[in-house]
């Protein structure tokens, strides 16, 4: 059974950081694409961040270009995203997720296969 696990949510202030990581377990994601989507309350859910399967290449949502950077372990089977200089507007559930073997970046979330539960990030004023 695939399984996708995010971690390192949480709540931080403005101009903070955290580090979100995403877990797979149940297959090797090693040759796919990957991506960051979130969803804000009220809101449908956005791109944020892809990645290649190699990690040589990443996308970024205006949004978070600069601040926000994604990147890859692939014998951990881990996907990272590092966010720094947070804003409360990027408060929302973030969820990890694997698009195709041998992908590149995609931003269309119908493109992506398997997808984390989910995980709060709350930025306070």
């Amino acid at each position: 059974q695939v399984q996708m696990v995010e971690s390192g949510g949480g709540l931080v202030q403005a101009g903070g950081s955290l580090r979100l990581s995403c877990a797979a377990s149940g297959r090797t994601f090693s040759n796919y694409a990957m991506g960051w989507f979130r969803q804000a309350p009220g809101k449908e859910r956005e791109f944020v961040s892809a990645i290649n399967w190699t990690g040589g290449t990443s996308f970024y949502a205006n949004s978070v270009k600069g601040r926000f950077t994604a990147s890859r372990d692939i014998a951990k089977n881990t996907l990272y995203l590092q966010m720094n200089s947070l804003k409360p507007e990027d408060t929302a559930v973030y969820y990890c997720a694997a698009s195709t073997p041998f992908g590149g970046v995609t931003t269309a979330e119908r493109t992506y296969k398997y997808w984390g539960q989910g995980i709060q990030v709350t930025v306070s004023s």
